[in-house]
């Protein structure tokens, strides 16, 4: 079966750093059922053979309404994020989804172990709204690792839900020399929170120069490979 693509309007435009932009859009054929952790296929009018295919994940769970909330950061020479740059509330965009196995396992018995870099902190997001509006107990740890102070993406936020949720806890890392010091940073905090511990379930998100270090380390520390899911958009 041909995947669905369809019109989707623009409802609103904001920046929520310097370098990363919020657009909720609303879908004009059907409204996306999605799970959260999911992402949805932009095919925008850009490039040597348009459209230009970008994935972006949902940063709010499905909305009654059936409006998407996608959050992205600006890269320099890029065609997807320059042409997104330009929109504006009322413009039109075609997409298709949702896609991705970037979810929750069915059975939260053990503590969730959330860690995302910059961007890959969107469908993190998403999972840990989930989480919270479900009531269930389960310990989550959320690290979260920015490129600089004035990027780190829903700081306040994060810090407000660590104080409403005694079961959640948040760990900020600013990283400002690429993927390799990111990695290092969160190794080292990562490694005395799991060493000799009861395995968690972590969930990483980023570019695969950030995730694949730390699934490698999870191996080494006794996980099974299919233990630790991972999405990357790189």
């Amino acid at each position: 079966m041909a995947e669905l693509t369809q019109p989707a309007t623009v409802l609103s435009v904001t920046d929520l750093t310097p370098h990363v932009r919020q657009l909720v859009v609303k879908p004009k054929t059907t409204k996306i059922s999605f799970q959260p952790g999911q992402w949805v296929s932009l095919k925008l009018p850009v490039g040597p053979k348009p459209p230009l295919n970008r994935a972006y994940s949902m940063a709010d769970p499905s909305s009654p309404y059936g409006e998407l909330t996608l959050v992205f950061d600006r890269v320099p020479g890029g065609l997807g994020s320059n042409y997104l740059y330009q929109l504006k509330s009322g413009d039109e965009i075609f997409l298709s989804g949702p896609y991705g196995n970037f979810i929750l396992p069915q059975a939260l018995d053990r503590e969730l172990l959330l860690i995302g870099r910059y961007t890959g902190l969107v469908p993190i997001r998403c999972l840990l709204k989930q989480v919270f509006v479900s009531k269930t107990h389960t310990p989550v740890l959320l690290i979260a690792v920015a490129p600089s102070e004035e990027e780190s993406l829903f700081h306040q936020e994060w810090l407000t839900m660590a104080m409403q949720q005694p079961s959640f806890r948040y760990l900020p890392l600013v990283a400002q020399n690429g993927e390799a010091d990111a990695v290092e940073k969160t190794l080292t905090m990562l490694a005395p929170m799991i060493m000799g511990q009861p395995k968690a379930v972590p969930l990483l998100c980023g570019t695969k120069a950030f995730v694949r270090p730390l699934r490698a380390y999870f191996m080494e520390q006794g996980y099974d490979r299919k233990e630790v899911k991972i999405e990357t958009y790189d």
